[in-house]
């Protein structure tokens, strides 16, 4: 199947958004080593992904929530059929269609913004100032914009350089190759960093999942992708790593927005030290790990009642006095 309509989609969003830096009056030429117009497309490419597909983000928080809320019933099935890990996951499955749960709803969104990534990743690759004009203009773009493009720097090392490049390609690009590897080996450790941290703030305040399957996507998500960008970022070009760390800050905002509005419905943390030196952070209602909760159901008044006493003034009285005439009498 044929990508060329993601290419145009890309091609067509940064280009508006670079020719809508340059008519508010971005320069277009270099400032501090940086052609901020096309910088500024790159990162405002993320925010258009972005706003698009925050609905289907909302969706994966309530999922999880969802997710969450079974985890009673999947406990209950890990120890009713223990041993049986056949039988475990039919029933976990069973379980999760009756109520209407996707166990993958969690990574959907990044799943869908991989086109975007693919598509990016071929434009820019294209950058080539000694392209011929009929490939220049490909996906929409003039001659100028490419050439533009060709030549745009962040810190004098182009976007479209990477850490793997080779000297043949450097030279295309007319770039210093230990600025390239310098520029592109601090961006590509921020790409490391930020996709930890996206993964570690949400597990953090949902908490690790019960169910082993879950769990080892968590374990993936926080430190197999991360690690996994070390050996891939060597043939990422610059201006695809400038927007995967752009969407991992916009993520991290975003994911404390949504899990303000949506707080965990459930606390639960991974077993063990990691779980008592990372505790999950409960609604506010609660107060922090629950501590003002025991002090608003603590009794106001003592447990043992004591006799009233006489009011200030008040004759004292004899219980008594009352069965005295009655001895009198006898």
């Amino acid at each position: 199947m044929s990508l060329d309509w993601i290419y145009f989609a890309i091609s067509w969003i940064l280009l508006t958004w670079h020719s809508a830096w340059d008519a508010i009056g971005v320069p277009v030429g270099e400032v501090i080593g940086t052609n901020w117009a096309w910088i500024l497309a790159i990162v405002f490419l993320v925010v258009t992904v972005r706003v698009i597909l925050f609905p289907v983000f909302v969706k994966q928080i309530k999922s999880q929530r969802a997710m969450q809320a079974l985890q009673p019933k999947v406990k209950e099935l890990q120890e009713k059929h223990k041993g049986d890990r056949e039988t475990l996951q039919k029933e976990m499955m069973e379980l999760y269609r009756k109520e209407k749960a996707n166990p993958l709803m969690g990574c959907l969104p990044m799943f869908l913004q991989i086109p975007v990534f693919l598509g990016l990743f071929h434009v820019l690759r294209r950058l080539n100032p000694d392209k011929s004009e009929a490939g220049k203009t490909l996906y929409g773009w003039t001659v100028g914009q490419f050439d533009s493009a060709s030549s745009a720097t962040i810190f004098t090392a182009p976007i479209a350089g990477k850490f793997g490049s080779t000297a043949e390609e450097l030279s295309r690009l007319g770039a210093n190759g230990t600025t390239v590897k310098v520029i592109a080996g601090i961006l590509v450790l921020v790409m490391m960093g930020t996709t930890y941290l996206t993964s570690r703030q949400m597990i953090l305040k949902t908490g690790w999942a019960e169910d082993p399957q879950q769990r080892m996507i968590q374990r993936l998500m926080l430190y197999g992708i991360p690690l996994s960008l070390l050996i891939s970022g060597a043939i990422f070009p610059i201006g695809v790593i400038i927007y995967w760390v752009t969407n991992n800050l916009f993520t991290l905002a975003q994911q404390q927005w949504v899990l303000r509005k949506f707080p965990p419905l459930v606390t639960n943390t991974k077993p063990g030290a990691t779980a008592a030196r990372n505790p999950v952070q409960p609604a506010k209602t609660g107060g922090f790990l629950n501590r003002k909760k025991p002090a608003a159901q603590a009794p106001a008044k003592p447990a043992a009642p004591k006799v009233a006493g006489p009011k200030p003034g008040a004759k004292p009285t004899n219980p008594k006095k009352g069965s005295r005439p009655a001895k009198r009498q006898g």
